[in-house]
C-alpha cells in the first residue's frame, strides 16, 4: 500500500459495476461499428469485382456494333462498286453507240458516193448512145437518098448453121437478170452472154466487151447477118456488146433495171459490128 493511502484524498476511486457495464457497452458498440465498416469495407472492396466482370459483357457488344458498322460498310462498298461497274459499261455501251453510228453514217455516204457514180456512168453512157444513134441517123438518111434500105437488107437475112445456134441460144436467155461480172446460166452482163452464145458453137471469145469488139471481121450496120456481134462505143474500146438475131432486132444484156432483152435496133442504136462466123 502507499504512504499515502491511508490519505482518503489521495485514494484512487472504485470504479462502479455500471460504469464498467457502460465502457463496455460503449465497447461493444465500438466493435460492433467497426465491425459493420469493416463488413461495408469489404462490400465495397467486393465492387470492382463484380465491375471487372461486367467488362466483358461490354466489350462484347462494342465488338458486335463494330461487327455491324463494318458490314454496313462493306455492303456500302459493294453498292458503290456495282454502281460504278454500271456506268462504266453504260459509258462503254454510248461510246460504242457513238463508234457504230459513225462507222453507219460513213457506209451511208460511201453507198450514196457509189450510187452517184454509177448514175453519172449511166448518164455518160446514155449519152454517148443518144450521139451515136444521132450519127446512125445521119448515115441512115443518106443510105436512103442512095436507094439503100439498111432495114430491109438485115431483115431478109436467114439464121443457118451455127448462126443459127447461137441466135437461138441468146434468144432462150431474154428475161435472166442482168448481173456485172456473171457468166450465166441464171444471170449475164453484156460480154458474158455474147460469150456464152458463142462457146455453143466452139468459139472461144475474149471475157470483156473490148476485146469482142475487134474478135472479128469488122462489118457495115447496112449489111449485119444473124449471128454478128453488136458493140456499143469504139472498136477496141467498146463499153457494151449483144448479139443481131435477124428482122432489125437484137438481143443483149443491158442493164440491172432491164436484164436480158430482145429489141430493136432503133431502141439503142449499135457503134459497130464484128462478124466470128
Amino acid at each position: 500500500m502507499s504512504h499515502t493511502a491511508h490519505i482518503r484524498s489521495h485514494r484512487k476511486p472504485r470504479r462502479s459495476a455500471s460504469t464498467i457495464a457502460m465502457r463496455a457497452g460503449v465497447a461493444g458498440g465500438v466493435l460492433s461499428t467497426l465491425a459493420v465498416a469493416g463488413a461495408s469495407g469489404s462490400a465495397n472492396a467486393a465492387e470492382p469485382v463484380t465491375q471487372t466482370l461486367e467488362l466483358p459483357t461490354l466489350t462484347a457488344d462494342l465488338a458486335a456494333q463494330v461487327a455491324q458498322s463494318a458490314d454496313v460498310t462493306q455492303q456500302a462498298a459493294a453498292s458503290y462498286q456495282l454502281q460504278a461497274e454500271r456506268d462504266a459499261a453504260a459509258a462503254k455501251a454510248a461510246k460504242q453507240a457513238k463508234t457504230d453510228l459513225a462507222e453507219a453514217k460513213k457506209k451511208a455516204a460511201e453507198a450514196k458516193r457509189k450510187a452517184e457514180e454509177a448514175e453519172r456512168k449511166e448518164a455518160a453512157e446514155r449519152a454517148s448512145r443518144a450521139a451515136e444513134r444521132t450519127t446512125l441517123s445521119a448515115s441512115s438518111d443518106t443510105g436512103s437518098s442512095t436507094g439503100t434500105d439498111s432495114s430491109t437488107s438485115t431483115s431478109t437475112s436467114t439464121a443457118t448453121g451455127s448462126a443459127a445456134a447461137v441466135v437461138s441460144f441468146v434468144q432462150a436467155q431474154v428475161g435472166k437478170a442482168y448481173v456485172s461480172g456473171a457468166t450465166g446460166p441464171s444471170a449475164y452482163d453484156c460480154s458474158g452472154l455474147v460469150q456464152a452464145a458463142f462457146k455453143q458453137v466452139g468459139i472461144s471469145l475474149p471475157r470483156v466487151s473490148q476485146a469482142q469488139s475487134t474478135a472479128g471481121t469488122q462489118v457495115g450496120l447496112d449489111n449485119l447477118q444473124p449471128g454478128d456481134i453488136l458493140y456499143w462505143g469504139g472498136a477496141g474500146s467498146a463499153y457494151h456488146v449483144g448479139v443481131y438475131v435477124g428482122g432489125g432486132m437484137f438481143v443483149g444484156a443491158q442493164n440491172s433495171s432491164t436484164g436480158v432483152v430482145e429489141k430493136p435496133l432503133s431502141y439503142d442504136p449499135p457503134s459497130g459490128a464484128v462478124r466470128v462466123l
